[in-house]
């Protein structure tokens, strides 16, 4: 029987820490494991019950470039990709010929070479974090909130959490503080000068730039969610609130319907009609994700499908699970970050609302190829809760591609990744680079009525230099919120890339804690940086590209 007086939540906090990361997200996680590695003591904040964010809470299979298997990772990244995989093969019922792949998609999907489950990344995420948390190295507070900053003068002192079950307030001071936020909400509250949306196309003279810039101007968010298939079955959920409204949406910008299968294609714009077959009957052995020949989303079933049923041994799944982040359920009526609290919950309401309404038309109203069910609607697709870990079937948290972003010593833009300024072999070599990434400058429909803006783009470095503020001298960005443009953001937001960005910053607050030093030293002076370098090296974390061309 439950406990007729429940206790309390119990959060055990250390008397002191050498880093308190704010936000549990990949960048996050990554900097907790590069702090607790050098021997430091971390505290580790995330808002929901899921460490491992867009991996795992926004349930997003990882973006990555087409070397990824190769090079252009760093150790750490690929050991959980390793994880992952070694997962599978230890726990579920692979077919032989699928076990022995080296390169294992459980998902078959098209988007990655390795498309999973969220609660596989978590699982790996946490396995990795076990040791230092036994160690009594690594406390996580999950189910922490920011609410608030203390700073003094260019330090931020301490910040304050807030325990979502029962609103106990717990302050923690630590002599670095990194934001690992998903929006930078940190940046805001401890005023450390920030961009947000898009600047003006004077500012950095980048040509796809706007002529005004517009800080509620950001790309749109996306609450995924996963699906299985049933023929026969009926899992039709109940008709949303705002399914009249977006059943008849057309944006301006769209070539028909939000909700139905005309989409433009993100690299030309031209009108492309997706295609929609659940469960196909084709061998997922067959499939070959590769971004940089085929963009893989015009057939969505297997764009992102997260597991295919037929690289398990006959009737241990009967259906595939496919995660739903597609052009239909973009939302960005509102901006989601910026414009007060308010709008940022209208914001996720929205986007909350539109997924389910895509929902509700595949199972009612979607055009059927096959003819079945009268041709149309298919009312075996059934939401997967278990998936996404939430009550309702809707990822924990909306993705969310644009943050808050430092006003940096170095500001990367258009300039240095583009492959019409730089050429396919072209890219800024920084000397101060702290790790690499390579993907296409992807923005998705934004708040402002932007289209898609989809540019070539090359393999690229992180420069120190984006992940050291202007002024405040104890504070990092661990993700997206380091100092790119609205557009180099594009580039710079997917899963690999945050892991590196809070990689490095977790690892470049150990190093200056341990030779007293501040990162704008070792950012300014070669001798330290060659120093800092050295640490990296030794963590495999690789800071330059071989001889790789651009797509």
């Amino acid at each position: 029987m439950p406990h007729p007086h429940p206790r309390p939540h119990l959060t055990v906090l250390p008397a002191a820490c050498d880093v308190l990361i704010v936000g549990g997200g990949l960048g996050g996680v990554a900097a907790a494991l590069a702090v607790c590695r050098a021997g430091r003591t971390a505290v580790l904040t995330e808002e929901t019950d899921w460490i491992g964010g867009q991996l795992t809470a926004q349930a997003v299979p990882p973006d990555e470039h087409p070397w990824v298997e190769q090079f252009g990772v760093t150790a750490t990244y690929r050991a959980l990709r390793d994880g992952i995989r070694e997962h599978y093969r230890r726990w579920y019922p692979l077919r032989a010929e699928a076990r022995e792949l080296p390169h294992l998609n459980p998902g078959a999907g098209r988007v990655s070479k390795l498309c999973h489950e969220p609660r596989v990344a978590l699982a790996v995420l946490e396995a990795m974090l076990a040791p230092h948390r036994a160690a009594g190295r690594l406390t996580v507070l999950t189910e922490h909130r920011l609410v608030a900053a203390e700073t003094d003068g260019d330090t931020v002192r301490a910040v304050t959490v807030e325990d979502v079950r029962d609103g106990a307030r717990h302050t923690v001071a630590a002599p670095y503080v990194i934001d690992a936020t998903e929006t930078g909400e940190l940046l805001e509250l401890a005023g450390v000068e920030h961009a947000l949306g898009a600047e003006a196309r004077a500012e950095h003279d980048e040509p796809h730039a706007p002529e005004t810039a517009d800080p509620l101007n950001q790309q749109g968010i996306t609450v995924c969610f996963a699906l299985s298939h049933h023929e026969g079955e009926d899992h039709t959920i109940d008709r949303p609130d705002g399914y009249d409204f977006w059943r008849s949406y057309r944006p301006d910008f769209w070539p028909g319907p939000l909700l139905g299968f005309l989409a433009p294609d993100p690299r030309t714009l031209a009108p492309v009609e997706r295609t929609f077959v659940p469960n196909p009957d084709v061998d997922p052995l067959d499939v070959n994700a590769d971004q940089s020949a085929d963009a893989g989303d015009k057939e969505l079933w297997g764009f992102r499908r997260i597991l295919a049923r037929g690289l398990f041994r006959p009737g241990a799944f009967d259906s595939d699970v496919s995660l739903v982040n597609w052009p239909l359920n973009d939302y960005w009526l509102k901006p989601f970050t910026g414009a007060g609290p308010e709008t940022g919950r209208e914001a996720l309401a929205g986007a909350r609302d539109l997924s389910l309404s895509v929902l509700y038309w595949l199972q009612t109203e979607a055009p059927r190829p096959d003819g079945g069910n009268g041709g149309t609607g298919f009312p075996g697709l059934r939401l997967r809760p278990e998936v996404t870990g939430t009550a309702d079937g809707l990822a924990k948290s909306a993705y969310v591609r644009e943050a808050r972003r430092i006003k940096a010593v170095t500001t990367v833009t258009e300039h240095d990744v583009a492959i019409d300024l730089v050429g396919p072999y072209g890219g800024t070599r920084h000397r101060d680079s702290v790790g690499v990434g390579g993907y296409r400058i992807d923005l998705h429909p934004s708040t402002g009525g932007d289209n898609y803006v989809d540019i070539g783009s090359v393999p690229f470095e992180i420069p120190l230099g984006a992940l050291v503020p202007r002024r405040v001298r104890n504070l990092l960005p661990g993700g997206k919120n380091l100092g790119t443009t609205h557009l180099t953001n594009g580039c710079y937001r997917l899963h690999p890339v945050e892991w590196n960005v809070g990689e490095a910053a977790g690892a470049l607050a150990a190093h200056c804690l341990d030779e007293g030093v501040r990162p704008h030293q070792v950012q300014a002076e070669d001798k330290r940086f060659e120093e800092f370098a050295r640490v990296l090296d030794r963590a495999g974390v690789q800071r330059h590209w071989p001889d790789v061309r651009g797509y």
